[in-house]
């Protein structure tokens, strides 16, 4: 009953802001939102439930002048995962923009560098790693109370960021996706101002080229021997395209870890196909992706397979789906999750193989 009535608020809210945008002229509001279902099963033994969870996500913009306030917010029945149940403020923040000026303070998804799926300067929003990467990328970045300013002047764009009460990862440690107790367990560092992070990026961009850099001082987001230490990161990137393929680097220097560098490229090959590879390597450690799409029935049939391989260790995750628009609103997919390993990270997931479905609603 509690989830039934958090789910009628989230829907009478955009109501309610329409009927004050028709009382006041000047107010501009945008409503926008989905409700979703997703559903997963392990191949492997007792076929038992990995993940069941249905969501509906509101988004509410109200905006006057050169002012505006966003808000998105999740109501989420998990039955898998009991505790995850319940109403989630996922951004909150009001902005400034005018001139070239864009100023944003509250709980907000900031995202640098150009890796896809890969961490190499994209230090900032840590993830959610409740249900592993068996979500959408999008969902596993986790919001974070910054201030941050930003401004265009001619090609050139400046990034400033502050962040006063840092977040870190999150890893669980029962369920299926669980990993192993010590890694969950760390001291995180008190909230104090002396503990803030704050870091800038300064982005060019021009005719065939952009490029990057920036710098950062940060937290390492996952416990070390049962801390979370101090540190800093300076690093850069760089997109070029050339004709049907755009190539991408990413590196960086961490003061705790040594340099992390990234070397990609994106084919789009025409009639609707598009492939993605990626490498990235950081002491002994390398990892590499692949994503291979393709669209059918005029775009209204996408498959489309990604791979995490553990260069280093000889693991593999690999999610295959279809995904089928019925409508402008509504969409079904269905895939399968692929776990290989005996060493390395995916080792912990090697029994996880599954099978998923979604439906989505949006509007």
């Amino acid at each position: 009953m509690k989830l039934f009535r958090v789910f009628v608020v989230m829907l009478a809210l955009p109501v309610a802001a329409q009927a004050f945008a028709q009382s006041e002229g000047d107010l501009k509001v945008k409503v926008k939102g989905f409700v979703d279902s997703y559903h997963a099963v392990r191949t492997e033994g007792d076929w038992d439930w990995m993940a069941s969870r249905t969501r509906a996500r509101g988004e509410l913009t109200l905006g006057m002048d050169a002012a505006s306030v966003y808000v998105s917010m999740n109501a989420l029945y998990n039955a898998v995962l009991p505790e995850r149940t319940g109403l989630e403020l996922r951004e909150a923040f009001i902005s400034y923009q005018k001139d070239g000026l864009d100023v944003r303070a509250g709980r907000q998804i900031v995202v640098w560098g150009v890796a896809d799926a890969l961490r190499v300067t994209d230090l900032v929003s840590p993830f959610d790693y409740t249900e592993f990467l068996a979500q959408d990328y999008d969902d596993i970045r986790i919001p974070v109370g910054a201030l941050r300013v930003k401004y265009g002047w001619n090609l050139v764009n400046f990034d400033v960021i502050c962040v006063p009460v840092p977040e870190f990862f999150v890893l669980p440690t029962e369920g299926p996706w669980a990993v192993p107790a010590v890694l969950g367990v760390g001291e995180r560092p008190a909230k104090k101002l002396a503990n803030m992070e704050f870091g800038g990026r300064m982005t060019v961009n021009l005719s065939a080229l952009d490029f990057s850099v920036c710098a950062l001082r940060t937290w390492e987001k996952m416990p070390v021997e049962g801390r979370y230490p101090r540190q800093t990161m300076v690093g850069g990137d760089v997109s070029l395209p050339a004709g049907a393929f755009v190539l991408r680097g990413e590196a960086a220097w961490y003061s705790l870890g040594g340099v992390k560098g990234l070397a990609g490229v994106d084919w789009y090959a025409g009639r609707d196909w598009n492939v993605s590879v990626q490498y990235s390597h950081q002491g002994s450690d390398g990892m590499a992706t692949a994503r291979v799409s393709k669209e059918l029935l005029r775009s209204m049939l996408k498959l489309s397979t990604f791979a995490y391989v553990d260069v280093t260790n000889g693991g593999v995750f690999n999610r295959l789906s279809a995904a089928y628009a019925v409508s402008d609103q509504v969409e079904v997919t269905a895939g399968y999750d692929y776990f290989y390993a005996d060493r390395g990270l995916f080792a912990l997931y090697k029994r996880n193989s599954e099978v998923w479905g979604k439906v989505k609603y949006s509007f």
